[in-house]
């Protein structure tokens, strides 16, 4: 099963559109439990995604730190890089994406992935922002 995520690695590495996108099936589930109306089905969307992220983070660079896998999953860790070409600013995203496989395909995904950041403050001030209700999205 790592297979298809090696393979999906190499064609963000290597800005392969096509690589990438032959590595969803057809009918692709995408769900984004946090942001649950970012979820999508189809790879037409991962086609649209990726373009938009390789027109936009034209260095774009991934890496899976950590993965095990079983009963048809792959939990996945993952660090993507770049620049970003509208401000020259860095992108950087972190996070878990659990995916589903299928044969040689992905067939779904519960996506965890978010922009890394540095300026929201420490742990304390975090909470009492969830706490009262006062968190950004």
């Amino acid at each position: 099963m790592s297979a298809v995520i090696d393979r999906l690695v190499h064609a963000v590495n290597g800005h392969d559109l096509e690589g990438l996108v032959s590595c969803f099936a057809d009918d692709y589930v995408n769900e984004t439990p946090v942001h649950p109306l970012r979820g999508f089905t189809g790879n037409d969307q991962v086609r649209t995604n990726w373009t938009q992220i390789f027109a936009g983070v034209p260095d774009i660079e991934a890496a899976v730190l950590r993965r095990a896998e079983g009963d048809g999953r792959v939990w996945t860790e993952w660090e993507m890089s770049g620049t970003r070409s509208e401000d020259g600013g860095r992108f950087l995203m972190r996070g878990v994406v659990i995916f589903g496989i299928s044969g040689d395909v992905i067939s779904s995904a519960r996506f965890y992935l978010e922009p890394a950041e540095g300026a929201s403050g420490d742990v304390d001030a975090h909470t009492r922002r969830v706490v009262s209700g006062k968190e950004s999205s």
